[in-house]
């Protein structure tokens, strides 16, 4: 295939993907409440605050916050064992591009694998700050509601669980974007299609009341 066809499908893949994340931020920073991550946070926000008011909600919020933390775990194990995989297939060719006897050449390929990488770090990164913001949320919310040292961390455990719930989903999201890198991998025309794609499906549930 032409290089300049290979170029032009591989940058098409990453405009469309990084275009509808930048409508969406300005979406965001628009109208907050019409996008599901932000309206989403002020939720979880407002299921704290009303768990910290009700007497004996301490086993129930507990419980909800290990099954978030058991999401954010199998995400980061996920992105963990593909960036394993990731830099195991990679390695040779970024080593031999990257050599010091060698001229390292910009290709597309190896421009999908960098971005392959970056995207499956981010995600691990994201879900396990994810897993340690709900590990401390958890704390906060066994303590007894009337206990000082519940009303002590309140806020704290309140701004816990929003982030959390923001660095899970931009973890989930890095690797749901892997699936056009990985198509533009196998066939450089297949990844506008699979990005595209990918767009319409992200568009569904990003609108608040979606999911």
């Amino acid at each position: 295939m032409d290089s300049y066809l290979v170029w032009l499908s591989t940058l098409s893949t990453i405009v469309v993907l990084l275009g509808y994340e930048g409508a969406l931020a300005v979406a965001q920073r628009r109208r907050p409440d019409s996008v599901a991550r932000t309206a989403h946070a002020t939720l979880r926000e407002e299921w704290f605050a009303a768990v910290s008011q009700t007497r004996g909600s301490e086993i129930l919020a507990v419980q909800t916050l290990r099954n978030s933390l058991m999401s954010a775990t199998m995400t980061a194990s996920t992105a963990v064992l593909g960036l394993m995989g990731t830099v195991t297939l990679a390695a040779p060719s970024l080593h031999a591009t990257f050599a010091q006897d060698a001229t390292p050449g910009i290709t597309p390929r190896l421009v999908l694998e960098l971005l392959l990488l970056a995207l499956l770090f981010a995600s691990l990164v994201c879900s396990a700050m994810a897993v340690r913001y709900y590990n401390h949320a958890g704390f906060i919310a066994g303590m007894p509601v009337e206990s000082p040292a519940r009303q002590k961390w309140a806020t704290a455990g309140a701004a816990y669980v929003r982030r959390a719930g923001i660095l899970y989903s931009w973890g989930l999201r890095h690797l749901i974007l892997v699936a056009p890198v990985l198509a533009s991998l196998l066939h450089p025309l297949a990844g506008p299609v699979a990005a595209v794609a990918i767009v319409v499906v992200l568009s569904g549930f990003d609108r608040i009341g979606a999911k």
